[in-house]
């Protein structure tokens, strides 16, 4: 039986006997509860003999795990497993072990129950250092190449290593610009800065991406807690790092009839993708979703139902949009349901060319063979488009917020453009978009003005 040890009026621990080991030993499992303040003693007792049981039960089965002797990677691992991949989205999941590249091999030897804020804070000022991004570009000394033909090192061998073609690696070795410095480094063993050096200005980490961290690892520290491993989460009592808060991009009038000029000479399913962005706001995983028994024709509606996205562990995924406001039906202006009429007229001439060799699917947007395309490539080429005819940088997302920032400089209310846009709530298109609103909101004013502040013939004001 589990036997309770009171140390306050809201706190006790419990201990499990487990019998005796080779030496006659006796083992014992322990483990502290804190209770909610403010209960009578008989819900108290009620409560510690509840948890005692469940305690009890855990260590029968050998499902109890002890924050004492559990590292924090091997907590990542249970996480991982118990709760993300059981309850998150797979490219949720998917990014989250792309930052725990970075979190465990800092802070995964540290006992769960050791884990301390101040760990979290010289965790967090690591990050901010210059050279810890991965996108940071390097260029090769001529010393790697010495080093290399010294220690007669095979190129084929470095590229198996690092997970890269020996063209890359050659290419390397001559001076030419990588992002591959560090696998190189890795396999060689060596410092990155003893062969290598950054072209171009090293930026750090944004306070953005280190807030990612931080929410990942305050949100798996929770559910320690609630898993009753640890009585607090440390991460609470750290400062969250700094939001660089960035307005959102977007095109203005000129530009996005410019960019729509130069859309005609290009291949019209790729201004099919660019176009309905820009007319509908969807987000590219929604796009890449679409099929053609979503398109209404005759009443000239769009349904959101799903999107494509990849998950580099699984490949090509189709999933549910991003939230239920996200499945929507709009409207479609005339100009895309025309564009569309096309792009489909089209498409069915490709299918009967190929024939036997098309891959049937209803999705609007295929490769060659009928296959979805990659829900990666719209962006990819729309980079190139810019570059080519030298328009101002911007991503393919900064479409959608393109799409935004017309509906609110025709005053098309938030509701609406919430709505549209598949936002939760109106609070989050304002959030935003906020910036972009202020124009509307200074017009009205000059509006009211002009209407209850109507100036005499002989210079004095009028109140109408």
């Amino acid at each position: 039986m589990a036997s309770i040890e009171w140390r306050s009026d809201n706190s006790f621990r419990v201990t499990v006997s487990c019998g005796y080991d080779s030496e006659g030993k006796k083992i014992t499992k322990k483990k502290s509860f804190k209770l909610d303040e403010g209960l009578t003693p008989k819900q108290a007792e009620k409560e510690a003999q509840k948890l005692a049981t469940l305690f009890e039960e855990q260590v029968q089965k050998g499902t109890y795990l002890d924050g004492n002797k559990l590292t924090f990677a091997e907590f990542i691992q249970i996480w991982l497993e118990k709760y993300a991949e059981a309850e998150l989205e797979p490219k949720t999941v998917d990014e989250y072990k792309k930052l725990l590249k970075r979190v465990i091999p800092a802070l995964g030897d540290i006992k769960l129950a050791k884990l301390q804020p101040t760990q979290l804070i010289d965790f967090y000022d690591n990050l901010r250092e210059n050279g810890i991004r991965e996108d940071t570009i390097y260029r090769a000394l001529p010393e790697l190449k010495a080093f290399i033909e010294q220690h007669n090192l095979a190129m084929d061998s470095i590229a198996t290593e690092a997970g890269i073609t020996t063209r890359t690696v050659k290419s390397i070795l001559n001076g030419n610009s990588t992002n591959k410095a560090k696998e190189i480094c890795e396999v060689l063993k060596i410092k990155l800065n003893t062969f290598f050096v950054p072209v171009g200005e090293v930026k750090p980490l944004s306070g953005n991406t280190i807030n990612h961290y931080h929410k990942l690892i305050s949100s798996m520290l929770t559910n320690a807690v609630q898993w009753q491993l640890i009585l607090l989460n440390p991460a609470e009592r750290v400062e969250p790092p700094k939001i660089d808060k960035k307005e959102a991009s977007y095109y203005d009038e000129d530009t996005l009839e410019k960019m729509l000029v130069l859309l005609e000479n290009e291949p019209l399913k790729y201004r099919a993708m660019v176009s309905l962005t820009l007319y509908m706001g969807l987000r590219k995983g929604e796009l890449m979703g679409l099929e053609w028994p979503d398109i209404d024709f005759e009443n000239k509606k769009l349904r959101i139902r799903q999107a494509s996205q990849y998950v580099s562990s699984s490949g090509t995924i189709t999933k549910k949009p991003k939230n239920k406001t996200s499945i929507r039906t709009i409207t479609l202006p005339d100009v895309a349901v025309d564009m569309l009429r096309k792009y489909k007229a089209q498409q069915n001439e490709e299918r009967l060319e190929m024939g036997d060799l098309w891959e049937n699917s209803d999705r609007l947007f295929v490769q060659f063979n009928g296959v979805p395309m990659h829900p990666d490539s719209i962006s990819k080429w729309f980079n190139k488009f810019i570059r080519r005819n030298n328009l101002p940088k911007l991503n393919f997302h900064g479409l959608r917020h393109s799409n935004a920032s017309l509906l609110i400089a025709e005053n098309v209310d938030v509701r609406t453009i919430a709505g549209r846009l598949g936002h939760a709530k109106p609070s989050t298109t304002t959030d935003i978009y906020g910036h972009l609103l202020k124009r509307p909101d200074q017009e009205a004013a000059e509006k009211l003005n002009k209407r209850f502040n109507k100036k005499s013939k002989d210079g004095k004001t009028k109140q109408a």
